[in-house]
């Protein structure tokens, strides 16, 4: 077996070790809840039987499919978000804000405009969002690429300014002034900008989600465009060396990374809330950063990624109404999962697998392997 290949299954292995070794230590803690020894199998049959209820409630009905689906498509746009920004070199903190303000704008454009067509409104909306994540997210690459300030320092500042820049609109001049509403939201978007339906409950995101992943894959791993970004990434300075407009890929990367969050927030109000209500999404830009990471900055990883996050969220409540644990235990998976990607070095140690190559850039590091088999070579 050669070197390049021993490095792309070790790469490959990593995540899935990473997971397995999640879920026990969370059992773990779900032994420790439980009746623990009094239990059947010494409390090991109470951890199954938890895990059960989890697979259940995420894939276990026809209808708790369609939700775990639902809530994987936010989770693959922002995922695909943060994994730009990292091929870029650069840390997108701000996929939540991103979000909120894409899901701001195009509800706004949503239930203000009503005299367009669905095949004219519908992408309008989705455009709209899409423009104003990108604009949010190309603050931040700006910059970074002009003044050297820390994308993660200026995204997670964005995150605020985002957050109550929706509170003071939805709480003014976008708030649904019906009568009956006494929350922070705004009117519910026309019917002309709404997703249509693939089955009843599951809209038709879902196709466009596929979409924009093929044509992210294409364009990081078969485009100029993609080839200068991952250049950028890895070494700037070399990349300018060769020719590259730096400023102009970092803006364009974390432009790019905004716009996919912000088109997050649009297919949620076009496709599951039909309105922009304040906190409607939280959560989703910041578990991302984990989806990124887990999925080894691959389009592929991401989604599959996606996938796991949805599961767990989804299958939490029936676990929480089997066993009576909270679904915090969720979070505390989430968590542990992010460890052990992020300090990769527990499980290396924990298997005993090699350490990894060493890189000049700890993102490139991590990815390599994994990227090179992504991009066919």
């Amino acid at each position: 077996m050669t070197q390049a290949v021993r490095a792309r299954l070790i790469g490959g292995l990593i995540p899935s070790l990473a997971i397995v070794t999640a879920l026990l230590i969370g059992g773990v803690i779900i032994w420790a809840s439980g009746p623990r020894i009094d239990g059947p199998w010494f409390g090991i049959w109470f951890v199954v039987e938890a895990y059960q209820a989890l697979i259940e409630g995420a894939f276990g009905s026809r209808a708790a499919t369609i939700d775990t689906v639902l809530r994987m498509v936010p989770y693959v746009f922002t995922g695909l978000a943060v994994m730009v920004g990292f091929r870029g070199g650069m840390f997108n903190i701000g996929a939540e804000g991103q979000l909120a303000v894409g899901a701001l704008a195009s509800a706004w454009v949503g239930f203000t405009v009503t005299s367009l067509p669905l095949v004219i409104h519908l992408p309008l909306v989705l455009l709209t969002g899409c423009l104003a994540g990108a604009i949010w997210g190309g603050i931040a690459g700006l910059l970074k690429a002009r003044t050297g300030a820390h994308e993660v320092i200026t995204t997670i500042m964005l995150n605020y300014v985002g957050g109550q820049l929706a509170a003071y609109l939805l709480n003014g001049v976008l708030r649904d002034r019906s009568p009956l509403n006494v929350i922070a939201q705004t009117p519910k978007v026309a019917e002309t900008a709404r997703l249509p339906d693939l089955v009843p409950g599951l809209h038709s995101g879902v196709i466009l989600v596929i979409g924009v992943a093929v044509l992210v894959w294409f364009v990081l791993w078969k485009t100029t465009t993609g080839f200068e970004l991952r250049m950028v990434g890895i070494n700037p300075d070399a990349a300018s060396y060769a020719g590259v407009n730096v400023v102009r890929r970092m803006t364009w990367a974390m432009g790019v990374s905004g716009m996919l969050a912000g088109l997050a927030g649009a297919v949620q109000v076009a496709g599951v809330n039909y309105r922009s209500t304040l906190g409607f999404n939280v959560g989703y830009g910041f578990d991302s950063i984990a989806i990124a990471l887990l999925g080894r900055n691959t389009v592929s990883g991401v989604v599959l990624s996606s996938i796991l996050f949805a599961a767990l969220r989804t299958g939490a409540t029936k676990l929480q109404f089997r066993t009576q644990i909270s679904t915090d235990i969720i979070s505390v998976i989430q968590a542990l999962v992010l460890l052990m990607i992020a300090a990769d070095q527990i499980i290396r140690w924990i298997y005993r697998i090699g350490p990894a190559q060493t890189e000049a850039d700890p993102v490139a590091a991590s990815t390599a392997p994994v990227a090179d088999s992504e991009s066919g070579r």
